[in-house]
This record gives structure tokens, sequence and C-alpha cells, in this order.
């Protein structure tokens, strides 16, 4: 098949690479516009457009595909049977989505209609999903709305991050894009609503939708008097961006344990020997899906220091069950784990993280 392939960041390069291993003729790439990055502000291009470029193929970077007739009618004389859309970040008019004989289809990851939007491998972590997965949908005018073709879960672990989630995912959309065009081939051109009779699609429920909103810098900073869950899933699902302040430095986790003793089995060694130590009494153990408050559990609140584990990391305070950090990296400084952590910031039991203000290099 002849294909027009849009996508913009990395998680998209994996399908790309899929398509042209396949077989498939790629006509070209549609990304978005190189981006200004980096201290010195230098213009990078996106994944899709440097992994285009070194394919050897045509690459196109509208800066807004709705309000550009000329890109679009330039465009649909490339001859593409179908338009395999993965991440690109624009929604493609309804002029756009007609072009293609056989149709446009994306490569979504999540399972529909949960998470429809620009970020939903984050939000699935945010709100602590079981799991999540990938969808191949025919396209529609709505944000993801479009009945699905094809579809995958995967399971999701307590110490996935963002990145570990979204290779998983992108490999296996790929895989399913891959899997889905020789029956969309075999459907043949045609009126929309036949071919997509003929195609067996599923019109996604009506209920359960929720959308993920885009992410703000605002999302990033941590709580220390939310729950050590939800502080967790913050530091999983913005990895590698949720920070607190350590004195007066910004200090961004990078990778944490909640020590609830229900989730022992999820945890690491490391872990679970804390949450032994830390978690209430299995006579006070609190039903899933709740954390004991730290007034209830005896300990204290807010981002204190209760515990410096040799090798390990340190124990710090929530409003609920404590936290492990286990990586994190300190303003200036590369990532560490461990001891070299312990020693980098020069904790100690009855420490404090977020209470001051990042200096203002650290802004």
């Amino acid at each position: 098949m002849k294909i027009l392939f849009w996508g913009t960041p990395a998680y998209a390069v994996a399908s790309l690479d899929a398509l042209v291993a396949a077989g498939h003729e790629l006509v070209g790439v549609v990304s978005q516009p190189d981006r200004r990055r980096g201290r010195g502000a230098a213009l990078v291009p996106s994944a899709v457009k440097a992994r285009g470029l070194e394919l050897g193929l045509p690459v196109f970077t509208p800066q807004r595909i709705r309000r550009d007739p000329a890109m679009q009618t330039q465009l649909g004389t490339l001859g593409a049977d179908a338009y395999v859309v993965v991440a690109f970040g624009q929604i493609l008019p309804p002029e756009v989505l007609a072009q293609p004989p056989l149709g446009c289809w994306n490569g979504h990851g999540s399972l529909l209609p949960r998470w429809r939007g620009a970020a939903p491998i984050q939000w699935a972590l945010l709100e602590g999903d079981l799991h999540t997965g990938v969808g191949i949908m025919a396209m529609e005018a709505g944000l993801d709305t479009g009945p699905v073709l094809l579809q995958r879960p995967v399971l999701i672990g307590l110490l996935d991050n963002a990145e570990l989630l979204a290779h998983r995912l992108a490999q296996l959309t790929g895989t399913l894009l891959v899997e889905a065009l020789p029956r969309i081939e075999a459907a043949g051109a045609g009126p929309q609503q036949q071919r997509l009779k003929q195609l067996n699609l599923l019109p996604q429920s009506q209920e359960g939708v929720t959308y993920a909103r885009l992410l703000t810098r605002d999302d990033l900073r941590i709580d220390w008097q939310q729950s050590a869950l939800t502080i967790h899933r913050q530091v999983m699902g913005l990895y590698p961006g949720a920070w607190t302040t350590w004195r007066h430095k910004r200090l961004q986790l990078l990778a944490t344990e909640p020590l609830v003793k229900r989730l022992a089995e999820q945890l690491s060694p490391e872990g679970a020997e804390a949450a032994a130590r830390w978690g209430p009494d299995e006579a006070q153990d609190t039903p899933p899906g709740e954390e004991m408050s730290a007034t209830a559990a005896g300990k204290s609140a807010g981002g204190r220091v209760l515990e410096v584990i040799p090798g390990v990391g340190l124990v710090v305070a929530t409003g609920g069950c404590p936290l492990l950090i286990r990586t994190a990296k300190l303003e200036g400084r590369t990532a560490t784990a461990g001891s070299t952590l312990i020693q980098q910031c020069g904790a100690s039991c009855g420490d404090q993280l977020g209470e001051q203000e990042p200096t203002e290099a650290a802004t």
C-alpha cells in the first residue's frame, strides 16, 4: 500500500519503522514544525521528521494543517492509498480525512473511549489504571471518536513509568498497524460507510469516556500532603518531570515506591521490607484504593525524611503511608540512586522536602 504517515514524537517512530519493514510504500511523512529547545533555543526537528529524513522520504511540516489549503492540496497529490496517524498533534480537517481512498487510520495509545486526547499514557498512570492498550481507529472529525478496528490491552505494573510504558505501547502500535492494513486494503475503496461496514468496526461506547487533558508545568510540582500512591503515580506518570525542593534546589524524583502493605508483592524486595516497617498494622490496614492518614498511622506529615536506608534511598512522609525515593536528580547534578543519592543530598532523618522555593536559576 501507498501510505502517507503523520506523526511527531519518538513514540510514533516505531510505527513508521514497522510500516517500512512490512514493505509498504511511504509516499511521505507529515510532522509538526521544528521547535526551539535547550539553552541555546536551537531549532530541533521532531523525532518523526528526523527519522523520515534518514529514510530518504519527503517530509512536510505544516504549521496548522487546518489553515493551509495549499498544503492540503499538495498532500492530496501524493497518491496515498491510506493515511496513518500516530501522535501527530493536530486534528485533521474533513478535507484531509476525505482524501485517501482507503481512509485515515489512527494508532492510539489507550483503550478507547478511555483517555481520548493528547496524553493518554500519562493519564493512565496518573489515575492508577491497572491496564491500558492500543487501538487502531478509523478517523472522523471528532477527537478520537471513530470506530475501532483492532484493540489490544496491556497490563500496567505499579513500578512502570511513562517512558517504559510508552516504549511497550509504541511497539504494539506498530504491530497492530501492520496487522490492520491488509484488512483495510482487502475492504477496498468505495463509500466510507460501505468500507467501514465491511471491516466490521466496533463503535466506541458512549459510557466510560474520559479525556486526557494537556499537562502543564503546575502538574509537575509534588504536594507532600497527598497520599503516597498519588505522589508515586505523579512521579511515574510524569516521568521524568515531577519535582520537589531540597534546600532551595529543585529535586526531580525519578523512581519511587509507595510503602503500602497491601501492595508489597508489587514492590521491590527493599520496598516490601520498608513497607512492613512503615505501613499500618495488618489489623488496621485500609481497604484497596485507600490509605490510612498520616495522623492515624502515627507518622510525620508532609515531606519529612523518616528513614535513610543505606544503599536504597529515603523514606519520606506523605499525607498517607510513607514514600520510598529510590532515584532522583538534584538540580545541576546527574540522576543518582541508593547510597550516591543519600550522599549527594546529605540527607538525615528529620530533614524536610518541599518547604523552600527553588532558587531563581532553578525555576
